[in-house]
């Protein structure tokens, strides 16, 4: 198998706990670029937040944001694809959660704007590094003619948990709904997933499925990980993810993505007896 792209997953699976790539990671992604292999981030986060780390890894192909709802080439700013929940959906879905006392974030573009500054949105805050607008959130959609990129929601696990039902049954055939964290349950356009991303972006490099890797920790990975013809999960993702990869490597904090490029990318192996391996350092 000859991968000629990878996609990877930022928070929990590039980055370890204190957001930061490791030396050897880092190394890997440069020695896959020098041989010719597209490298390229796939996350939920907005294009801003991402940006330190694709200038830090160099990284020149379209980056995957907003869980898909996005790809860009981040440095020229150039936007290959963009879906929006619609303003009037949007509305609804926040005036829905904030009368469930849940707290809600919209993105559109590179803002970030909540209805009340709190620990929960100082908390994404530090994670992203990104500031937080506080705006009547009604308001401002209904003078915004397109849409936003996302809904974020952040709760405790178990009220999330509950009320993911309750929306897929409301919305779930206009929206898609997910978990990135489990305090984080994400909204995007019923037809954005990083999967359907990651096709689209492989599609316009000229690169087939079967030559696709990509690399994930959580729920809203799943759907790229079945789609490439080597998914990976990490060592610290949840056994649901784990058992839908077809490989599982080390965890974020034992430099993960550096285990799965160095044996699947830089070195010519084979999967043995096509069933799944966990790899060994």
């Amino acid at each position: 198998m000859t991968i000629r792209l990878v996609a990877m997953d930022l928070d929990d699976t590039l980055l370890r706990d204190d957001w930061t790539i490791s030396p050897r990671v880092i190394l890997a992604i440069q020695k896959a670029i020098a041989q010719g292999v597209k490298m390229t981030i796939a996350t939920g986060r907005m294009t801003i937040s991402a940006r330190p780390y694709v200038e830090q890894l160099g990284l020149d192909i379209p980056v995957i944001t907003y869980h898909g709802a996005m790809i860009q080439q981040v440095l020229s700013g150039d936007i290959l694809f963009r879906c929006v929940i619609p303003s009037a959906l949007a509305t609804e879905i926040v005036e829905d959660v904030a009368s469930r006392g849940v707290h809600a974030q919209i993105y559109l573009k590179d803002r970030v704007i909540t209805p009340e500054l709190n620990a929960w949105s100082d908390e994404y805050a530090r994670i992203a590094s990104v500031r937080i607008e506080e705006a009547n959130l009604s308001t401002l959609l209904s003078q915004e003619p397109d849409g936003v990129e996302k809904i974020l929601l952040m709760g405790e696990e178990s009220v999330l948990d509950q009320l993911a039902p309750l929306l897929r049954h409301s919305y779930g055939e206009k929206v898609h709904i997910t978990k990135s964290k489990p305090c984080f349950l994400e909204i995007t356009h019923s037809l954005v997933n990083k999967g359907v991303a990651l096709a689209a972006l492989a599609k316009h490099l000229g690169i087939e499925r079967s030559e696709v890797m990509a690399i994930g920790d959580s729920f809203n990975d799943i759907e790229m990980i079945i789609y490439a013809g080597l998914g990976v999960a990490m060592g610290n993702a949840r056994q649901e993810i784990q058992d839908r990869a077809d490989i599982v490597t080390a965890s974020n904090e034992e430099d993960g993505v550096a285990e799965a490029i160095e044996r699947y990318v830089l070195e010519d192996c084979n999967e043995e007896d096509g069933h799944k391996r966990i790899l060994t350092k």
